[in-house]
Order: C-alpha cells, then structure tokens, then sequence
C-alpha cells in the first residue's frame, strides 16, 4: 500500500454515522502504521468468530456494545472499551444502534479466521 488512508484529512465521523442506514456497517477510517482504525456501526447480533494472529480493540462511541465471550457477556457502554486477545472466540452484538471504533492490524480479516 503505497499510500495510507485516511492521513491528513480530516474524517468526520457524525456525518458517516448520520448518513448510514445499513444495521452492520464496517469501514476503514485511518491507516496508523500497520494498524487500522475502522468504524462500525452495529444493531444486531455478528457470527462467532476468532482472529489466529491479531488482537482486536474496541472502543465504544456511542450505544452499548455487547461482546459475548467463552467465559460470559461483557457489556461496554459509551467510552468503554476492551481489547479481545488474538484466538479468542468472540461475537459482538447490540441492542441499539451502536458506534465504535476498531483497532487492528492491517492483515486482520474482519469476518474472523
């Protein structure tokens, strides 16, 4: 990737949010280093899934997330977050319509290994 997206631009995240109607919505706002920050926004349930090899971080803009585990249900409300370790298995699922903010590697499959 020759150029990083999203860098020196400013990214309006109201106005993405604002204009989605889609119940799962998942986007790649920014490239820092070999790090991707995507928006998703969710209302709904996502299948089970794991990542082999990336660790995945979310952080809860607005809405409450639900992020079902092997061990239990965590549940982060706005500006809460949890970074889920690389081969847990994990589900995330909202309620509401739900915004947060994702932090992966750029070799992370979304939809999970």
């Amino acid at each position: 990737m020759s150029e990083k997206i999203g860098q020196s631009e400013i990214i309006d995240i109201p106005t993405i949010v604002e204009a989605c109607s889609e119940k799962w919505y998942n986007t790649t706002l920014s490239q820092v280093n070999d790090s991707l920050v995507r928006l998703g926004i969710f209302e709904g349930e996502f299948h089970w899934h794991h990542h082999d090899n990336e660790d995945e971080f979310f952080y809860v803009v607005s809405g409450k997330l639900l992020l079902d585990l092997p061990d239990g249900t965590i549940e982060l409300d706005q500006n809460q977050a949890y970074t889920v370790p690389k081969g847990v298995e994990h589900r995330t699922r909202a309620d509401e319509k739900t915004v947060m903010l994702m932090v992966e590697t750029r070799t992370v499959n979304p939809r999970g290994d």
